[in-house]
């Protein structure tokens, strides 16, 4: 069966619960979660509970890992929220639910394999908190040479909230240069960003998120492949919403809010 890829949440439950019904409306039941479930936005105990129900496994992300740990190197609005989203955890009322999401946290693994395909919220040589972006692939190519020694056949990952596919040569290309889908060819070395499901930094603002294929599975834009491939989806959610609920929450940033008009 596909698999669906959602990332970087970032407690934006509305952008969320839209991907989510797409996913259902697909008929695909597997869903890998790349991390950052939590951080930035209002809604993160719904969030992480969501997670929990329907996703087979999360990452750890910088931004879950800031919640249950400490925020470091973060800047002021990103280090604000951080300790209010703890707070909104801490006040659960019911101890075996509050204790329950706290250890379902801190059972967040940094790596994981799945048929010899690695996940990871960063990178797989820095798992937490490197960031991958598309200008390396002119301005750090040694950095990238390092990063791809450590995959075996490919990576996934997000953090960067930049949809889009590495190769090695190196090469970065957005799904608008792949016609939304990139098929994987044997033996080949990429990294897929399947983008930020609550704040996308593309300039696109909608919530977007990925599916895998397995070879001949047929896909609603596609019909039907003989090849292992990736598919990018963008979705509309009521950004406005969001906005009016970061803007009613003090210890938020306005421009949390206000930064989701622009995918930025």
């Amino acid at each position: 069966m596909p698999t669906a890829l959602i990332s970087d949440i970032h407690a934006n439950l509305d952008a969320l619960e839209v991907v989510l019904a797409d996913i259902e409306r697909r008929g695909i039941d597997t869903i890998f979660c790349l991390g950052d479930i939590i951080g930035y936005g209002p809604n993160p105990v719904e969030c992480l509970d969501l997670v929990q129900q329907k996703c087979e496994f999360s990452m750890m992300g910088n931004h879950d890992f800031a919640v249950l740990y400490e925020p470091t190197s973060f800047n002021t609005s990103a280090e604000q929220a951080a300790f209010w989203t703890r707070k909104q955890f801490e006040q659960e009322p019911d101890e075996p639910t509050r204790r329950c999401r706290w250890e379902y946290l801190g059972n967040l693994l940094i790596r994981r394999w799945v048929d010899k395909a690695v996940f990871v919220h960063a990178s797989p040589r820095r798992p937490i908190n490197e960031y991958v972006f598309p200008d390396d692939v002119i301005t750090a190519p040694t950095k990238l040479d390092a990063i791809f020694e450590r995959i075996e056949t490919r990576c996934f990952c997000g953090h960067t909230h930049v949809t889009g596919v590495f190769t090695d040569e190196p090469d970065f290309y957005p799904p608008a240069d792949l016609g939304n889908a990139y098929k994987f060819a044997p033996h080949e070395k990429c990294i897929v960003n399947p983008g930020s499901v609550g704040q996308p930094r593309d300039r696109d603002p909608r919530a977007s998120y990925a599916i895998l294929y397995d070879q001949g599975e047929k896909s609603e834009e596609q019909n039907g492949e003989d090849a292992e491939r990736v598919e990018f989806v963008r979705l509309e959610y009521d950004i406005d919403s969001v906005i009016k609920k970061v803007e009613a929450i003090p210890d938020l940033s306005d421009f949390l809010g206000q930064r989701l008009l622009e995918g930025r």
